[in-house]
């Protein structure tokens, strides 16, 4: 993913790695219900027009899709526009949220395997 090799020239998402009990977390809930809740994050969090707290719904820690969502900028509007090209103020679509899921879901399998 183009994306991917983009991000990871950013010395901030570049920065961003899972832990060992991110990897665990993953391991005992396997990668669909991993998918499902980066889903409901993106649907929830920053798929609407105004997402509450836009800028600071995503915390730093705590699962590891958030740390993808960080890593690969799908944290925000702010860093969805920067980095993806989809405008704020206005609802995302079902193709970008799928999009979004699918950069988090390929960085999280890239973490896997090292």
């Amino acid at each position: 993913m183009e994306i991917l090799n983009r991000l990871a020239k950013s010395k901030f998402r570049s920065r961003f790695k899972l832990r060992a009990k991110d990897l665990e977390y993953i391991k005992d809930k396997g990668l669909d219900k991993i998918r499902s809740h980066a889903c409901d994050f993106i649907r929830y969090r920053v798929a609407t027009e105004k997402p509450v707290n836009e800028g600071k719904q995503t915390p730093m820690r705590g699962h590891p899709v958030f740390i993808a969502q960080h890593a690969t900028a799908t944290c925000c509007r702010g860093c969805i526009e920067k980095w993806h090209k989809i405008p704020q103020h206005r609802e995302l679509t079902k193709s970008e949220q799928e999009h979004l899921v699918s950069v988090i879901m390929e960085w999280i399998n890239r973490q896997i395997k090292y």
